[in-house]
């Protein structure tokens, strides 16, 4: 009895899915993106399949996301593991996923992803993920391969190349930025440089006090001509002989020192 109407349950989900799919038509413009298509994950953790689409159309209760599964080696097609629709879950075909199978998504973000719980070696093969957001229904399935591996045969992390990376690259701009204060600075002083003292000599001119004229000591010729005498000028000392016997003219009867000024005056 409780078969029957879980099997009826399924029924109607079909036919709701069968209406909805003649309803719509065929954009063509919905795209799926998966960032890995190979992920290593530890025996006896859990892994996190992401998946993301991109559609023209906003989503709604209508927006549906479906998870399949194919065994490693297979050549069947893919199981249905998890479905999703008007924010339910819904378990799939396969008994051993039930309740290890979660959404981890966000519909509203166009983030799909699922989660899946006590990972085993049985869990390897390849996980697809399908989304159909009407009227965008047209899109091709990503497909993520999974390998459940020991702890110690995990593939080196990748962390510590980005990290380096990223150092370098902070690095490297770091250094850039000390180039170029360093050439702004030293533009700088050799600008102020030149407007203090690299203008011929204009500004140092002008900035330094007027030069005086070498002193020269005066020769004994200029001296005696440009010199200007401290006490009464005098004549010349000569010898003459001057009459004083009162008698006219300009008869010298002796001899007597007198100046040149004397004896133009007598005579």
């Amino acid at each position: 009895m409780a078969a029957a109407r879980v099997s009826r349950s399924r029924c109607g989900l079909c036919l709701l899915l069968a209406a909805v799919l003649g309803s719509v038509h065929y954009s063509g413009a919905l795209e799926i993106y998966t960032p890995n298509d190979l992920i290593y994950v530890e025996n006896g953790t859990y892994a996190k399949l992401p998946c993301t689409f991109k559609s023209t159309d906003v989503t709604s209760s209508m927006t549906s996301i479906t998870w399949t599964y194919t065994e490693e080696g297979s050549t069947a097609a893919g199981l249905v593991i998890f479905y999703y629709i008007g924010g339910k879950q819904y378990p799939g075909q396969l008994p051993r996923f039930k309740d290890r199978v979660t959404w981890a998504g966000d519909i509203n973000n166009r983030d799909v992803s699922i989660k899946i719980d006590k990972i085993t070696f049985k869990d390897n093969g390849t996980y697809s993920c399908s989304v159909m957001n009407p009227p965008d229904i047209s899109s091709t399935p990503k497909q993520i391969k999974l390998y459940v591996v020991e702890k110690n045969n995990l593939p080196a992390s990748n962390v510590p190349f980005l990290v380096g990376i990223i150092c370098a690259s902070i690095g490297g701009i770091l250094i850039i930025a000390i180039i170029v204060f360093a050439v702004v600075i030293t533009k700088k002083k050799r600008s102020r440089k030149d407007y203090t003292g690299g203008d011929g000599g204009q500004t140092e001119s002008l900035m330094s006090p007027v030069k005086q004229p070498p002193h020269r000591s005066p020769s004994d010729t200029e001296a005696l001509v440009t010199g200007t005498p401290s006490g009464t000028v005098q004549g010349p000392v000569i010898y003459a002989q001057l009459d004083h016997s009162g008698k006219g003219g300009c008869q010298i009867n002796k001899s007597e020192t007198v100046v040149y000024a004397d004896i133009r005056k007598n005579c």
